[in-house]
């Protein structure tokens, strides 16, 4: 038996050195060492030696078993290596060469980030953001804000029709738009909600305007407060707490009396001037102050036409443009460079 558990060693010394990968490896191994294996059938016929040769050949078996299992730890270690060798062989890394350049992250627009802003602080104002649709009703748009069909104010905001199909068996209730401001929230919003209202409702809106300072696409944000007792002196001081914590604490404002056909008084908003700080320049006209927004209170009959009792309640609207004060924060003098997709431009906010 002594003879046997040699030629076993010997054949295992052989295969695990012809053993060109870890699959050959763990082959010789199950046939070897495995329960069903070489060595497990020799130990078999211990039971036939006499005591002293069975304690001989035990204490053998036990080394040619531990010499077996160092010879596979060591050969798959160079069988691994080798398969290492082999892969870098076939794929080589050049440490010398530089990097890949990583792909520039996007960001918000512009325009998206003043919008975004203006928004937080309305919302810290206690002022529920809501939105609607941009293609509208005229009679959202136009005659639920007083201005009915042939108003002289309309030519102001002229804007963009629609061919509107009718559904199934019923015609639009009045023509079909792109809207012009997003005055029409206020009114679908105090339609279905009675006092009191705080909302700001932006979103982009559409007229027929081109020019430095105008597109025929831009976004407006507007703001809505009614309830009892509401007074043109909350009004003004809303205005200013927006635009000082907008432009900083310095930022003054003043109102100027105005005509809009939804609100009654109406007046102009002004502020500091943004380029010269208030001292007067070519922009602001030697004033010190350059227009902002429009503003007023609500117009009884627009409270009116909701269901509102001018009696009961009053309010206070006003709406700015979102893309003129990102031109005023960023110190631009065209509006259309937002809108015309120049990535240099964009990438320099």
């Amino acid at each position: 038996m002594m003879e046997a558990l040699d030629r076993l060693l010997a054949e295992a010394r052989a295969e695990l050195g012809a053993a060109a990968d870890r699959a050959a490896v763990e082959a010789v191994r199950v046939k070897v060492l495995g329960k069903k294996g070489s060595l497990s059938g020799l130990l078999a016929g211990l039971r036939d030696l006499a005591p002293e040769e069975r304690k001989a050949f035990g204490a053998r078996a036990n080394q040619a078993k531990a010499e077996i299992e160092g010879l596979i730890a060591s050969r798959l270690t160079a069988v691994e290596r080798s398969a290492l060798e082999a892969e870098l062989g076939r794929e080589r890394l050049d440490v010398t060469l530089p990097g890949r350049r990583v792909a520039p992250t996007g960001h918000r627009h512009p325009v998206v980030q003043t919008l975004d802003d203006i928004v937080e602080i309305f919302a810290r104002m206690g002022f529920e953001v809501v939105r609607g649709p941009e293609i509208e009703l005229d009679y959202y748009n136009f005659e639920a804000l007083n201005q009915p069909p042939g108003h002289p104010a309309r030519d102001m905001q002229d804007t963009f029709y629609v061919d509107a199909e009718p559904l199934g068996d019923r015609q639009p209730a009045s023509p079909v738009l792109l809207r012009s401001h997003t005055s029409p929230v206020q009114i679908r919003t105090m339609l279905r909600q009675p006092p009191p209202v705080r909302i700001v409702s932006p979103g982009r809106v559409y007229r027929r305007d081109d020019d430095p300072t105008h597109s025929p696409t831009f976004h407006q944000i507007e703001a809505l407060y009614v309830d009892k007792r509401v007074s043109m002196g909350d009004l003004k001081w809303t205005i200013e707490q927006f635009v000082q914590a907008f432009f900083g604490k310095t930022f003054r404002i003043r109102l100027r009396p105005s005509f809009f056909p939804f609100v009654q008084p109406g007046a102009e908003v002004d502020m500091t001037c943004t380029l010269c700080g208030g001292k007067g320049c070519r922009t602001c006209k030697g004033t010190g102050f350059i227009e902002v927004l429009g503003a007023g209170m609500v117009h009884p009959q627009v409270l009116r036409n909701v269901g509102y009792d001018p009696e009961e309640v009053s309010g206070f609207a006003f709406g700015l443009g979102v893309d003129r004060f990102a031109m005023l924060r960023y110190g631009l003098d065209d509006l259309r460079q937002f809108f015309a997709n120049d990535l240099r431009f964009l990438e320099s906010f």
